[in-house]
């Protein structure tokens, strides 16, 4: 069965359920020999091999270094790579789906994050709130002014509050032409 598409990425902030639609994929594209990955795992295993014990040591170097592994397994092919930024690095690679969660619920989101990292709702908020201004303020400095997040850089744009996990998948395999002949 031949895709539309090479490749997934699936970007959004946290607690948009990058990771879920990650798992929900893999039944169907596992076995079409497809790989899977995060941009949490490409920066653990880069500093497997280097001294740097956090990326935010390395400087701007570490980020590119990451970025250049993550578009050397897009022009692999048959990759789904979730991260925040795995869109918009793809943005060039016109074999590749560019998928974009959001959660138009900030409740849910916290309760997403309260419930995954067992947190209390306001360490939660803060968390989100950190994690999103410093991961745009860094990005920044080091890509320049982009809305990292802009439609744009999207096939597709689906909203996590008003789309259940399965849905989410089922919307994602329809946009790859992906067919079930079993």
């Amino acid at each position: 069965m031949e895709l539309k598409y090479d490749n997934v990425t699936i970007s959004g902030e946290v607690a948009t359920g990058k990771n879920t639609l990650l798992d929900n994929l893999k039944p169907y594209l596992k076995p079409k020999g497809w790989r899977f990955t995060s941009g949490g795992k490409i920066l653990r295993d880069f500093l497997k091999e280097y001294v740097h014990p956090l990326s935010s040591k390395g400087g701007k170097e570490v980020d590119y270094q990451i970025d250049n592994r993550t578009k050397r397994l897009l022009k692999k092919g048959k990759y789904a790579i979730e991260s925040w930024l795995a869109g918009f690095m793809a943005r060039d690679f016109k074999n590749t789906l560019r998928v974009l969660l959001v959660c138009s619920n900030p409740a849910l989101q916290i309760d997403r994050v309260v419930n995954r990292d067992n947190v209390l709702v306001e360490q939660a908020k803060k968390l989100i709130k950190e994690r999103k201004e410093d991961n745009f303020r860094h990005w920044k400095k080091i890509y320049g002014d982009f809305d990292f997040f802009s439609p744009k850089y999207f096939h597709l744009t689906i909203d996590t509050y008003s789309s259940g996990p399965l849905e989410t998948a089922g919307k994602v395999l329809d946009k790859l032409g992906y067919k079930n002949n079993s």
